[in-house]
């Protein structure tokens, strides 16, 4: 492929101040046109052909950026930046070619706060609290780990994330780049009116950052950047319904979701419905706090996998049972679905989905999809 270099085109690339080298860019790329080395995620522009599929599992938007140019930069170019080149400016459209972008937030989610802190200068968090989110005869070790910012302003959304930067250095003699974890609070603080937030964090065996948060004890200090994430966002109106899917420490962001319901939305007549898959309840992170909820304010449906003497219950299996609701649901412009957890359930719940629109006239699962992406109702974080 011989590229142009007398016209503009527009080149896809990764802006490296902001990447925090998840490698779900990679993974998604279907023509194998993004790869990497010690610094930086890049795209190969003779590769590239602006699919977008690798857009809906960044969690911070570093992979959308399309920059107008003349000559294309090289990929030894785009390995040796620390920060995107100026005076390009970074996520605008020029060709009326473009497929719109696939993942937004929805119209009435408030606006965001982003990278507020960064890895030169980082906020500094307090842990006030740490205590398992599991059952101690859990094959997961999880915790509920809450962090107080005291006077400095972390103002996080449900939904956003924020970074933690363990100390130490890499392989390569740098500083270790944050790992990311989603928020389990409301905007107004694990604890109402205070600086605080909740982070649910597994302890993955011989992981850098799961086994360096589980250890902390109150009283230390970590590193923040953030906040981040500007899709996966709670709509405010109060007439939304909401569909949340997860498994395991996916239940994070949906219980900022409901804590915010409860505490400032209690007049909301939109419905909420939550899918909770794991392999048994001592698995499942904050098992019982929805028996402090009032009755009716949220549907459960947990779906458990490895029950003695029990049939396999996966989360489409809960969609499925609850299938003449959900179809009614996916028909109303007020509905917004979530799903966040193993990527090993998308394929799974999307089937479900599909199923129980066949018949009665339902529109077809792909045409309902595609209504919920473009009006930025239709949501995916899954690792």
């Amino acid at each position: 492929m011989t590229l142009p270099t007398s016209t503009s085109i527009t080149q896809h690339l990764i802006d490296p101040a902001i990447c925090i080298r998840c490698n779900s860019c990679e993974e998604s790329c279907p023509v194998g046109a993004i790869t990497h080395d010690h610094n930086n995620y890049v795209v190969d522009v003779e590769r590239c052909n602006h699919c977008r599929a690798c857009l809906p599992p960044c969690p911070t938007g570093a992979i959308n950026h399309w920059y107008p140019v003349q000559q294309p930069y090289t990929l030894a170019q785009q390995l040796s930046w620390q920060d995107l080149p100026t005076p390009m400016q970074a996520g605008t459209e020029t060709d009326a070619n473009e497929s719109p972008v696939l993942v937004r937030a929805p119209a009435s989610a408030s606006a965001p706060a982003l990278h507020l802190y960064s890895r030169a200068a980082p906020a500094v968090a307090t842990v006030t609290l740490r205590e398992r989110a599991t059952a101690l005869d859990a094959d997961d070790d999880v915790w509920h780990i809450v962090l107080d910012f005291g006077n400095q302003a972390m103002p996080i959304l449900e939904g956003q994330s924020i970074g933690i930067l363990p100390p130490g250095l890499d392989a390569n003699g740098r500083p270790h780049i944050e790992r990311l974890y989603s928020v389990a609070s409301a905007r107004t603080g694990e604890r109402r009116g205070t600086s605080t937030v909740a982070l649910t964090v597994r302890r993955k065996p011989g992981g850098l950052c799961s086994n360096y948060l589980c250890g902390l004890v109150p009283g230390e200090t970590v590193r923040v950047v953030g906040p981040l994430g500007d899709t996966f966002l709670m709509p405010m109106e109060a007439s939304a319904n909401l569909i949340m899917v997860c498994t395991g420490t996916g239940v994070a962001p949906f219980r900022g979701f409901i804590q915010h319901r409860l505490r400032s939305m209690r007049g909301a007549t939109g419905s909420l419905m939550l899918f909770f898959g794991g392999r048994r309840p001592v698995e499942l992170p904050y098992c019982g706090e929805e028996d402090g909820l009032p009755e009716g304010f949220v549907d459960h449906y947990f779906c458990f996998s490895r029950q003695p003497d029990a049939p396999r219950i996966y989360v489409q299996d809960g969609i499925r049972a609850a299938g003449k609701r959900i179809r009614t649901l996916l028909q109303d412009e007020l509905t917004h679905v979530f799903l966040c957890g193993r990527k090993g359930m998308e394929a799974g719940v999307e089937d479900a989905f599909a199923g129980v629109l066949r018949g009665d006239g339902a529109s077809a699962w792909p045409m309902v999809r595609e209504r919920l992406l473009a009006s930025g109702r239709y949501h995916v974080e899954t690792y």
